[in-house]
């Protein structure tokens, strides 16, 4: 029997009160039309739903394309989070995919250690795309994956010490698609005596090694994304580089677009701290720019979930997964950003992003509305607040910055392949 859900849809394009029709048999959408279907209203089922489009919102499924689930063959990073795990936090934070990092004890950077981590992935109920590593003499995989570089250490052993080194690796990645963490490695460690987190790693180190990145996508013909992006003056330079056609994105963090150095105190910047450190308010604030002028194309956590014994002695990540869809009400109700940028940033791009890497059972992909997609949905309510409470964490890191936070709305319900996930 086809099953059916009606009300207030919004996509990257449209705005629009309407019902989609979806198989669920397979999970994929079949028709989408205009108009609400007003006896489902009267005669609700298990497979009519209606969300009332006075309170909710219906949008394509949100997909997080930063998260680090910590699992790999070793499983010596699980009591961190597991793929199991990271996906309860992100179903509970109504995000149905993500693409996980591949800076693990045992780093997936050949078709041996990739196969063993993505048969350990698919165990788990919502899709996760891998990213491969890229580390010194390391090559592409035969199969087409995203990867990832450290420019500089973060957390794990899979980084650069210098620009040199960089580039003689990446020139045999030429085209591919790369995700580029941009702190530069010489000011890092010209710093690394500094007393503050936020001193030890600059705002210049993430400009410095912004220009070496764009220098990199454009003599090497990459698909270039910027990962977790934190400072006003790069984010200039990548408004050029777009304009210049060189073919770039740009991730945003919650953290870096609701916190700010001004908010750290000596009680809590061990829980603050992460790689790129917050910046100044300046900062924060070019960066809800940049989401309202389009200049940044996702809003991903770098979901990168420690204990809490590790938060307190300075570990380096925050944990984002599990109120994802809360924050994007604050987004939509206290910052102004329109639905159907939410739409592109949480759902579009990200589909885009991963579609091309996804297995055929999924049809054309994630990240809209449309016949033949997956029939994924996070459905919104802004008239309903939410109070954020640390019985809520799915993550295995059992902490979140937005502790008892009140959101202006809340998640009301997630579909994933055409089954409710979470209501």
């Amino acid at each position: 029997m086809i099953k059916k859900i009606s009300g207030r849809i919004v996509t990257h394009e449209r705005d629009f009160h309407g019902t989609v029709e979806w198989d669920p048999t397979t999970g994929w959408i079949q028709s989408v039309t205009e108009g609400l279907e007003l006896d489902v209203v009267e005669n609700e089922t298990k497979n009519e739903v209606w969300f009332d489009p006075n309170k909710t919102v219906i949008f394509p499924g949100f997909g997080d394309i930063h998260v680090h689930a910590r699992e790999d063959e070793s499983g010596k990073h699980m009591y961190k989070e597991d793929f199991l795990s990271a996906s309860a936090a992100a179903i509970n934070g109504g995000v149905v995919h993500i693409a996980d990092m591949p800076n693990n004890p045992v780093p997936p950077v050949d078709e041996k250690t990739y196969s063993k981590k993505r048969i350990l992935a698919d165990k788990s109920p919502i899709h996760i795309t891998l990213y491969a590593g890229i580390g010194p003499n390391t090559k592409p995989l035969k199969e087409s994956v995203p990867y990832k570089v450290f420019m500089g250490p973060s957390i794990g052993e899979l980084f650069f010490h210098n620009n040199q080194t960089l580039e003689d690796t990446i020139q045999n990645y030429k085209g591919e698609n790369i995700s580029f963490h941009c702190e530069d490695p010489e000011i890092l460690e010209r710093h690394q005596d500094e007393t503050l987190h936020e001193d030890r790693r600059p705002a210049e180190a993430e400009t410095m090694a912004t220009d070496f990145a764009l220098y990199l996508i454009e003599k090497y013909d990459l698909r270039g994304k910027l990962c977790h992006y934190s400072t006003g003056d790069g984010l200039n330079k990548i408004k050029a580089a777009k304009k210049k056609g060189l073919k770039i994105t740009c991730e945003v963090t919650p953290t870096h677009l609701f916190f700010d150095k001004s908010m750290l105190t000596a009680e809590n910047r061990h829980w603050f701290q992460m790689n790129p450190p917050l910046r100044d308010k300046k900062d924060r604030e070019k960066m809800l720019e940049g989401i309202k002028e389009g200049w940044i194309d996702y809003l991903a956590t770098d979901h990168a979930p420690h204990s809490i014994e590790e938060k307190q002695k300075g570990t380096s990540g925050i944990s984002q997964l599990d109120t994802y869809s809360l924050f994007v009400t604050w987004l939509i109700l206290k910052e102004g950003v329109d639905l159907k940028t939410i739409a592109r940033i949480c759902a579009k791009n990200p589909g885009d992003f991963v579609n091309e890497y996804l297995p055929k059972k999924y049809g054309k992909g994630f990240g809209k509305i449309e016949p033949g997609y997956a029939a994924n949905f996070t459905v919104l309510n802004l008239k309903q607040s939410k109070t954020f409470q640390k019985k809520e964490i799915k993550s295995k890191s059992a902490w979140s910055p937005f502790e008892n936070f009140t959101f202006p709305g809340s998640l009301e319900a997630v579909y994933f392949m055409g089954k409710s996930v979470k209501s």
